[in-house]
């Protein structure tokens, strides 16, 4: 009998910070996930990425041995030329011109040890993390309001609210198991008032009660608008304001210009649709705000967190149950990242540069004596530094900044003009690997083990399910290695991930009292934990110390800030428009954003082919009149453009975009798609304060790519194909998908054909084909006895068969007759059902299917279509899909 063990661990994903129920095959390596029911953040609950992490751990993809220029290498030689290669470039230029990168999936404690040793030990504040892309507009806002990067609530807040805000957020494919914590809350109150802003009509509106879909960029306006709206109609909480605040009358003052009249013109939005959000933000005592990226990935990031804020504080609605405002974190353990001073102008345990005393603190508690004594460079300025030759080492860890960073061409530069390139990852090949004259290969998730903090503050255990793969090893261990091997050995003794969560605990607490200065994060209650304790640990929200031994679910309900004076801030906003504005050249508004089934550069996420058949290819949304206007059809090719960058995606004409703009996912990368790099378009405009980039508002050009050819190739085996100009790889459930268009049209298709599968192969093959010269149609399919091997579909045409019923042939054992006769026609034979495009991916149920069962069983509710054929019933973001097809 298989020998099985049963682990609880946190999700890799967003930030709800789902726990995870798994059953380990350790033998046969094989994982069986299900959602922790006793864990806070879920209850029970994942999402399709989630649920999919248990087919993304094989081993095929993964950097199983250290590489050093091309060539695999011992860990020794590996560690020895990071070590030198630092070494070196301070010696010969000083500290500023080495930097680290670091990412919102390392572990808190991984993100300590990088923090020490660069902060504190190498003596340049030059580590930075992609954290810098998603959040550092809510940190630069909380700490200008509170004076600690604190959020006040928690998801309890979400059953006991009376009105919810979700600003800038899909929340429905972003966080979805929040969004389906919503949903059930506004089902069993439905006098919930839920508002959705958004320029885009996402899927989130599926429960809104209202939906402004207001100018991009705009935010800053609409809520200074609220402000003045709350104190002309005597809703303003006075007694808090006087006995909390600080500011107040600066804040108003800012305000008052912005009627209701001016709002909606200043925000295209209508008068009457302002003045009822308004009314309800007024009439509402419980109102929770929740804000993510559409907010904080803006030229002024801070203002617009800022203005939010002030909402709240002028109404006392802060700290308390069902009300406040509440930022929706983008990765598992960017929380944890600023704990423990992931960002350039931090140090650790939420103290930071801008306090003499907190670099003495810091200094003396970690007994450096070459602490950094200022900011170092934020993500786009130091990757600027690496381009004009300032940085001559860089170490970059689980992340791919080739692909995520704005102006990413510009990145691809700056990594080829490096003195000297590491990379820890898991993933063999990336976009950014290719630039590493070193690459560490780090334990990924299901090896690794540690802590992650989610976007309550609810610390939890990231547990080792499976032993490392090949040589793989821990970040903070890696770090060690390094540090050691630079000098610091005393003060990088670790030999486990507790005696790092230990220091960290320990620091939180040190010379935090009524003394030194209260600081909000205090995690000393942890200090002296127990290995034991530390393996079992419970999730838990900051703080956890003498006062909160079992953690706080809410801070500020007292009233007590972290300001000098004890006083919440409200900041004077003077809203701006985003810098780069569209013109006659680049006419229209890039947005970007995630898609449901898709994690960050796909990495991962593409491991498990269920995850990749919903949204199979880059895209880009547009609205009906825009598609008209630049003359785009749909599901045809489109090429963007904007002055730093390009890309092709297919059209998705949709009502839900707003005239004017346009919307490109984030995820794909030179490994899955040619020219589907979203990075390269993006401008590297960010905010003054937070250093965030303006992810959300670039200007862009759009026009049809019209290419010679158009075609797909379906392939049992993995090919390594090269030459359209077009190419995009999608794997399945025993197929690899290959979109494809080019310039020129090969001068043979059986040849080409033959070289892109193997004519050896070929030989060993049945195969049919249908050549119509005159119109530009070729078509194949390949079998090796009545198996399906291949297919190959080519035309001068872009409109070409669905691949859903071609693919679903990859996974029979063998074709019918019936079947082989309709290879090349692409369509079922008549009475065979065709799936369609997938629309459930946790349980693979296509369009189609779900559109047949809706008719021939007259079902009339999501619900109905669930109990037939189990779609929406997992994490339920394909609900507003289904309600749609209803």
């Amino acid at each position: 009998m298989t020998a099985t063990k049963q682990v609880q661990t946190t999700c890799p994903y967003c930030g709800v910070g789902c726990g995870i129920d798994a059953v380990v095959d350790e033998p046969n390596r094989q994982i069986k996930i299900q959602g922790d029911k006793a864990h806070p953040a879920n209850f029970g609950r994942l999402c399709s990425k989630g649920s999919a992490l248990g087919e993304t751990i094989e081993l095929n993809s993964r950097l199983l041995e250290p590489v050093v220029y091309g060539q695999q290498a011992t860990w020794s030689e590996a560690l020895d030329l990071v070590a030198d290669s630092f070494a070196n470039a301070v010696k010969t230029y000083g500290p500023e011109a080495v930097a680290i990168y670091g990412s919102g999936q390392l572990l808190t404690e991984d993100y300590y040890v990088a923090n020490k040793l660069m902060k504190g030990f190498i003596g340049s504040a030059n580590m930075d993390t992609n954290s810098r892309l998603c959040m550092s507009s809510s940190v630069a806002g909380h700490k200008r309001a509170f004076g600690s990067d604190t959020v006040p609530g928690c998801y309890e807040d979400y059953e006991l609210a009376d009105m919810m805000v979700l600003i800038g957020s899909n929340t429905a494919w972003c966080h979805p198991v929040s969004f389906q914590r919503i949903r059930a809350a506004k089902d069993a109150n439905p006098a919930l008032k839920i508002v959705v802003i958004d320029p885009r009509r996402t899927v989130t509106c599926d429960i809104a009660d209202l939906h402004l879909p207001l100018a991009s960029g705009s935010d800053g306006f609409l809520f200074n608008g609220l402000l003045k709206f709350l104190a002309e109609h005597n809703v303003l909480n006075q007694a808090y304001i006087d006995q909390h605040t600080e500011g107040f009358a600066a804040a108003i003052a800012a305000a008052n210009r912005f009627s209701v009249e001016a709002v909606a013109q200043h925000c295209l939005l209508d008068a009457a649709d302002v003045a009822q959000f308004y009314h309800w933000f007024a009439g509402h005592e419980k109102v929770l705000s929740l804000y993510s990226q559409g907010i904080n990935q803006s030229s002024s990031g801070t203002d617009k967190v800022d203005a939010i804020i002030n909402c709240h504080l002028a109404t006392g609605r802060i700290g308390k149950p069902g009300m406040g405002p509440f930022s929706l974190t983008g990765q598992p353990n960017a929380m944890g990242g600023r704990e423990v001073g992931g960002l350039a102008h931090q140090l650790a345990a939420h103290m930071d540069f801008s306090n003499a005393g907190d670099i003495d603190r810091v200094a003396r508690f970690w007994n450096s004596p070459n602490i950094a004594q200022k900011p170092g460079l934020p993500a786009v300025e130091l990757f600027d530094a690496v381009y004009d030759g300032k940085i001559k080492a860089l170490w970059i860890m689980g992340t791919n900044p080739v692909v995520s960073l704005p102006n990413a061409d510009k990145i691809k530069q700056a990594l080829k003009r490096c003195d000297f390139v590491a990379v820890s990852d898991c993933i063999a090949n990336t976009d950014t690997g290719v630039f590493a004259h070193v690459l560490l290969p780090a334990q990924g998730w299901s090896e690794k083990d540690g802590t992650v903090t989610n976007s309550e503050r609810c610390i939890s255990r990231q547990r080792a399910l499976l032993d490392a793969a090949g040589s793989a090893m821990p970040d903070w261990w890696i770090l060690t290695q390094v540090a050691r091997r630079l000098g610091f050995e005393e003060a990088f003794h670790y030999k486990k991930p507790v005696e790092i969560f230990r220091e960290h605990a320990a620091l939180s607490g040190f010379e935090n009292d009524e003394v030194h200065g209260l600081r909000d994060f205090d995690i000393s209650g942890y200090a002296h934990i127990s290995d034991a304790a530390y393996d079992a640990l419970q999730p838990a929200q900051w703080p956890v110390n003498r006062l909160y031994p079992k953690g706080r679910a809410r801070i500020f309900d007292d009233g007590k800030y972290f300001t000098a004076s004890g006083k919440a801030q409200f900041i004077a906003v003077t809203p701006q428009t985003p810098i780069n504005l569209p013109d006659a050249e680049f006419p229209l508004v890039l947005n970007t954003g995630r898609l449901r089934d898709q994690w960050h550069t796909m990495t991962r996420t593409t491991i498990a082919a269920k995850l990749n058949q919903h949204k199979p290819e880059p895209f880009v949304e547009v609205h009906p009149d825009d598609a008209a206007r630049y003359g785009l059809e749909a599901q045809a090719l489109a090429q963007l453009e904007t002055r730093w960058g390009a890309m092709l995606a297919r059209v998705d004409i949709a009502t839900g975009q707003k005239p004017g703009n346009v919307f490109v996912p984030m995820h794909w990368t030179e490994q899955f798609a040619s020219w589907g790099r979203m990075g390269a378009l993006v401008n590297p405009v960010f905010d003054p304060i937070s250093k965030q980039p303006e992810s959300k508002h670039t200007p862009v050009r759009i026009k049809p790519y019209r290419a010679a050819w158009y075609g797909f190739v379906l392939s049992r085996h993995e090919l390594d194909l090269k030459g359209p100009e077009y190419l995009v790889k999608v794997k399945g459930n025993q197929f690899y998908r290959y979109e494809l268009a080019g310039q020129s049209i090969p001068e043979s298709w059986q040849d080409w054909f033959a070289k892109t599968v193997g004519e050896s192969l070929l030989d060993t093959w049945f195969c049919q084909e249908y050549h119509d010269a005159a119109k530009g149609n070729y078509r194949a399919a390949c079998l090796e006895g009545d198996r399906l091997q291949a297919v190959f579909f080519a035309s001068a045409e872009v409109n070409l068969p669905e691949r859903g019923w071609l693919t679903g042939l990859f996974e029979k054992p063998g074709l019918q007759v019936n079947e082989c006769r309709a290879l090349l026609t692409g369509l079922p034979p008549v009475g065979e059902a065709d799936v369609g495009t997938i629309v459930c991916a946790c349980f693979n149920v296509g369009k189609k299917t779900i559109a047949a069962a809706i008719k021939e069983k007259s079902l009339k509710t999501h619900q109905e279509v669930g109990q037939c054929l189990k779609a929406g019933t997992n994490c339920g973001s394909c609900i507003p899909e289904i309600k749609a097809l209803l």
